[in-house]
C-alpha cells in the first residue's frame, strides 16, 4: 500500500473517531444504560461485518489479507490511543478506561480476528471451483 493509502486510512479512522466521540458527548455514552449499550455494539457490529464483507470484496484476493490487517491496524491502534489520551488522560481515568469504557475497548480486539476472517473467507469463496 502507498503512503497515501495508508494516510488515507489513518485520516478515515480519525473521522470515525472523531465522529463517534462527538456522537457520544456529553459522557462518551457513559449516559446510556448498559442493556441500550450492549444492543448498539451488536448493530454496529452487524454493519461492520457488512462493510468490511463490502469493502474487501472490491480488493483483489492477492492483496485481501493484507489490507485487512492494516486496516485492522488502522481501525484499532490509533484509535486506542486517542480514547487512552481522552479517557485515560484528560477524563482521569488512567489505564482503568479499558475497564469503564468496555463498549469502546472491545474494538481494540474485534476488528482484527473480523478482517482477517472475512478476507480469508473471501479468499476461499473465490477459489472454490465453479457449480460447488
Amino acid at each position: 500500500m502507498s503512503i497515501t493509502g495508508h494516510l488515507r486510512i489513518f485520516m478515515q479512522a480519525t473521522l470515525v473517531w472523531g465522529g463517534f466521540w462527538i456522537a457520544g458527548l456529553p459522557y462518551y455514552y457513559r449516559q446510556y444504560p448498559a442493556a441500550l449499550m450492549v444492543w448498539l455494539e451488536t448493530a454496529l457490529l452487524s454493519l461492520l461485518i457488512w462493510l468490511v464483507h463490502y469493502i474487501l470484496k472490491q480488493t483483489p484476493g492477492k492483496y485481501r489479507i493484507r489490507k485487512s490487517l492494516w486496516l485492522a491496524f488502522y481501525y484499532t491502534i490509533p484509535l486506542a490511543v486517542y480514547d487512552w489520551l481522552y479517557c485515560g488522560i484528560y477524563l482521569g481515568h488512567g489505564l482503568g478506561f479499558i475497564r469503564v469504557y468496555w463498549y469502546l475497548t472491545i474494538y481494540y480486539i474485534v476488528p482484527w480476528p473480523l478482517l482477517y476472517g472475512v478476507a480469508v473467507h473471501l479468499n476461499c469463496l473465490e477459489s472454490r471451483p465453479q457449480g460447488t
